[in-house]
């Protein structure tokens, strides 16, 4: 082979071949434990003005400062229920994430929100939630908030709100409703700080009900 024709072909392959995706700079990919799917394929059923596209496809990478750790596990949980109809809370830091009977905890009708301790403020790389997942259901009213203060009355980012209408009466917001699968919601916090997370929730497309099986906190240590 010519030295031409090896070019030649050497930049054909260079071009053709996908190349790895790369981590930016000071940052690496989350790695998670996912639990097993309880459905297979896209649900048709269910309706929703404000739902995400679905695309079918597995979430990407998703990429966390270099350092980034597990902040969550057995960490205290609270609620605004504080007697769940099913389940306990400290069943939502466990590390458990089955989507079978046994692994969530259930809260009563209308707005109800989980609230997580962390100990101490961090910040925050990513926040993933598992809703009951054992079927294909959409949660309204999913709000995701950081503070420093255990009461959210001040010092509050929010992460995350798709309450289009503002029927939870928090605050109206402005992203999709989603489908619960089995990989989990990952909303991205970007380096917002804070020790407490608390996520809302408003029944859902089966009931009104509200359930968590279980909500991972990753962020950077003290």
């Amino acid at each position: 082979m010519t030295k031409r024709l090896f070019v030649s072909s050497l930049l054909c392959l260079l071009t053709l071949a996908p190349l790895g995706a790369q981590a930016p700079a000071g940052k690496e990919e989350l790695k998670l434990k996912l639990p097993k799917p309880m459905f297979i394929g896209t649900p048709t059923n269910l309706k929703s003005a404000n739902l995400e596209t679905i695309t079918g496809k597995p979430r990407g990478a998703f990429y966390v400062p270099k350092g980034t750790v597990l902040l969550s596990t057995k960490k205290k949980v609270t609620s605004s229920d504080s007697a769940p109809v099913i389940g306990e809370l400290d069943m939502v830091t466990d590390g458990e994430k089955s989507g079978g009977d046994g692994y969530f905890v259930e809260l009563g009708p209308g707005p109800q929100w989980v609230q997580i301790d962390l100990g101490a403020s961090h910040p925050l790389s990513a926040i993933l939630a598992w809703h009951y997942h054992s079927q294909a259901r959409i949660y309204r009213d999913v709000i995701v908030q950081v503070s420093d203060d255990p009461a959210f009355k001040s010092g509050v980012t929010t992460i995350f709100n798709n309450d289009h209408d503002n029927s939870a009466k928090i605050a109206r917001g402005s992203d999709k409703e989603y489908i619960e699968v089995a990989e989990g919601k990952l909303f991205d916090p970007k380096g917002a700080k804070g020790r407490y997370v608390r996520l809302y929730s408003n029944g859902n497309t089966t009931n009104d009900l509200n359930h968590y099986v279980e909500v991972e906190v990753y962020g950077l240590p003290k």
